[in-house]
Order: C-alpha cells, then sequence, then structure tokens
C-alpha cells in the first residue's frame, strides 16, 4: 500500500519526416518510437512509447505531439524520437530534450488519509482535494476497495490550471479490524494514490439508568412527577413511555430529565428507552403507585344519629375530583361550587352530582359501576340520608 510515485507526465512535440535517408519520399511511416530516460543516451533504449503515425506520407512541417505518462514526478527525463517503416527500418535517434516531469493533477492531503476509530455499523467521511496544474481540460475518476467507496467527486473534469474538485470517501467498517486500501486517482493516462486507513471497532451498547425518584417501586400521592437519569455510550435520544398511557421525549440525554409525566391511579409502569445513532435501545423501568390519602369527617356516618352536614358533600366533591384528575378527568363543574356551612343549604342535586361526578370516574378505569340505596333521587321528595352519603365514600375508596 504505497503512494504512487509514478503520476508525472511529459508532453512532447516533433515534426513529422517527409522523406527518407537516401531523400527519396517518405511513403510508409507506421510510427515513432518515443524513448525516455535520465540520461541523453536514452535512445536507443528498452524504456520508449510506440506511436502510430496518423500517416504514411506526413506533409511538410507537420507537427506530431504526444504525452508521455507514469513519469516519476518531479524527475528529469531525456527524451528522442524515432521513425519506423513499414519494413521495420528505424531512423537515427533525434537531438534529446530534457524536462521534468509533472502531474496532470495534484491531490492532497499528501499523507495517509486516516478515518481513525469508527463503530462498526456506522461511518466516517474523509476528503480529497484533486486539483489541476496544468491548462485545458484535465477529466478522470477516483477509486477504491471495500470497506472505504467514493460517495461524491467521481468522475470529475477540471477545466484550466488551478480548479479544483472535492472527493469524498467513506469508511464503513464490517469487522473488528484495522483497513487500509489505496485511493487512485486517475487523470490522462496517469494515476495517483493515497493510503486510507480506519480501525473498525465494535459499539458498546447504549445504557440507561433512572436516578430520581429512586425504585424499582416509587409510592407517591402527586401526580405528575418528574424522572431523571443517566445515560452512556453514544447516546441520542431518551423517550419515556407509561404503561398506563402517554408518552413523550425527554430533555437531555448523557443527563436527562422528563418532567410532567401524569400518573394513574394504582400501579404506573414507566420505560425509559435510551438509542444511539445506530438504532441500539437500552432500557429502564420503575413502578410508580399513585394512591390518594382520603379521610372524612364523622367515619363512620350513622344513620339517624349523624347529622348531614356541608362539610360531607365538600370533603366527597374534593375526593372525587381528585380521583378524577388521577384518572384523566377534568374536575366536576359543581352546583353551588362553594357550600358554606351555616348558609348553603344541601340538595339532591348535590348527591346526584356527586353520583354522576362518581360514575364518569368508574367509566374512565373501566370498572363496574356502583349501586346505591334509592337509586333515582327526587328534589322534594327525597330525603336525604347518612346511607347515601357513605355509599358514596364507599364507591370513592373501591377506586384507590
Amino acid at each position: 500500500m504505497a503512494g504512487s510515485g509514478q503520476a508525472g507526465v511529459l508532453d512532447a512535440s516533433w515534426t513529422a519526416p517527409t522523406t527518407n535517408t537516401d531523400g527519396s519520399p517518405l511513403t510508409d511511416l507506421t510510427s515513432y518510437r518515443v524513448y525516455y530516460g535520465a540520461t541523453p543516451a536514452a535512445c536507443p533504449g528498452p524504456a520508449f512509447f510506440q506511436v502510430i503515425s496518423p500517416t504514411p506520407s506526413p506533409a511538410p512541417n507537420t507537427t506530431v505531439s504526444f504525452r508521455l505518462t507514469g513519469l516519476t514526478t518531479g524527475t528529469p527525463y531525456y527524451v528522442s524520437v524515432t521513425a519506423v517503416d513499414s519494413q521495420g527500418n528505424e531512423s537515427v535517434c533525434s537531438p534529446a530534450a530534457s524536462s521534468v516531469a509533472k502531474a496532470i493533477v495534484s491531490v492532497s492531503p499528501t499523507g495517509t488519509v486516516s478515518f481513525g476509530s469508527v463503530n462498526i455499523g456506522s461511518y466516517a467521511d474523509q476528503t480529497l482535494t484533486v486539483q489541476s496544474t496544468r491548462d485545458g481540460t484535465a477529466s478522470g475518476d477516483v477509486s477504491t476497495s471495500a470497506p472505504f467507496r467514493i460517495v461524491s467527486g467521481s468522475p470529475f473534469s477540471l477545466s484550466g490550471a488551478g480548479t479544483t474538485q472535492i472527493v469524498t470517501v467513506r469508511f464503513t467498517p464490517t469487522t473488528a479490524a484495522t483497513a487500509t486500501a489505496n485511493v487512485t486517482v486517475r487523470a490522462g493516462g496517469d494515476s495517483i494514490s493515497r493510503m486510507a486507513t480506519g480501525i473498525g471497532t465494535m459499539a458498546m451498547p447504549p445504557s440507561v439508568t433512572i436516578t430520581s425518584p429512586q425504585g424499582p417501586v416509587y409510592g407517591t400521592i402527586s401526580s405528575p412527577i418528574t424522572l431523571a437519569g443517566i445515560a452512556s455510550n453514544n447516546v441520542t435520544q431518551v423517550t419515556w413511555s407509561n404503561g398506563r398511557g402517554d408518552s413523550g421525549m425527554a430533555a437531555g440525554t448523557t443527563n436527562w430529565s422528563a418532567s410532567g409525566i401524569a400518573l394513574r391511579l394504582g400501579a404506573n409502569v414507566l420505560t425509559v428507552t435510551a438509542r444511539d445513532a445506530n438504532g441500539n435501545i437500552a432500557t429502564a423501568t420503575l413502578t410508580a403507585m399513585l394512591t390518594i390519602p382520603v379521610a372524612f369527617t364523622d367515619d363512620p356516618l350513622v344513620p339517624r344519629s349523624t347529622v348531614i352536614r356541608a362539610v360531607h358533600f365538600t370533603e366527597l366533591r374534593a375526593a372525587i375530583d381528585v380521583v378524577r384528575g388521577a384518572l384523566g378527568l377534568m374536575p366536576f363543574p359543581w352546583t353551588d361550587a362553594t357550600l358554606t356551612p351555616g348558609s348553603t343549604p344541601v340538595s339532591v342535586v348535590h348527591l346526584t352530582e356527586l353520583r354522576n361526578a362518581l360514575k364518569e370516574a368508574y367509566q374512565a378505569a373501566g370498572r363496574t359501576l356502583p349501586t346505591y340505596t334509592d337509586s333515582d333521587v327526587t328534589a322534594r321528595f327525597t330525603v336525604i340520608r347518612a346511607s347515601h352519603l357513605a355509599e358514596l365514600r364507599a364507591a370513592v375508596l373501591a377506586l384507590l
């Protein structure tokens, strides 16, 4: 895997011969031999290019041009030309001309293109800059071998000295090993190579931990709650979900938090998922137990003994609204929103609303509706009794 030393060219031109050595017209010219070497004595010699003559009888003052390729850039060369006829006769060598071989294009960087360490299943890109060093058009392409590939910039066509083309090379490792390959730029029959190297590594799977609140079971009387924790190994996204419904995105990755997580009454299995750029995931779970502490005045209510008061209704309203909120329902629109002891008389409509508000909560929880004594209560006919409120209290507690 060596960098190319043969990327130089020389442009040679000469005047085509028109006569043989005896002065007769040249009518069977077939080719030229363009000799080259490090000394003026390169002609005749083993190193030459065979150039077919475009005509067997060149016209006077015809100029023939040829580009010598595959030379060592920066090295001086001597070039001589001979003519060959159809019988294989070869002329004497022309006087030697000398020049330094130059590249058609230059490629930067000039050293090894390193991709560093890349996880298997991922990739990394590096770029090369190809620049024309000569006037005219320099066209070519770029190639390499797996696990490297050219993703842009090839083929290319550069017009004029100094014009450039960016070439993007991608390294996609498939094994945990060091990979090397040549990236070869070809232009005008010549080539320049750069070594590409990269290391394939096994990606560590992501990890995620819930640090707050502490688990695995967390009891609370509040909703919503906030989860927080840490994640590692190139995690790009952290999400959460509640087994009872709802999900969302956490803020942050290495140190993440998720706020506003609404809980439902009872067990809520909360799952946090961390993902890396390759789609690998890790999960952590916490079971949040939402309970609602409820205390009632005059508990138990004694039939024909306990006097029904506004506070009994107020407490039931508050407890039912808490239960409704935990089930994702809005507070109930109570008649006489404030029941003032000694001022606001309780009525059958207040009792009916308690039952209706609790009915909606039972439906949201998917529970069998409670049954009541005096299922049909009527204003001015039904007397509100302790048993009516006791049944409501029991129905509320049954949902907790």
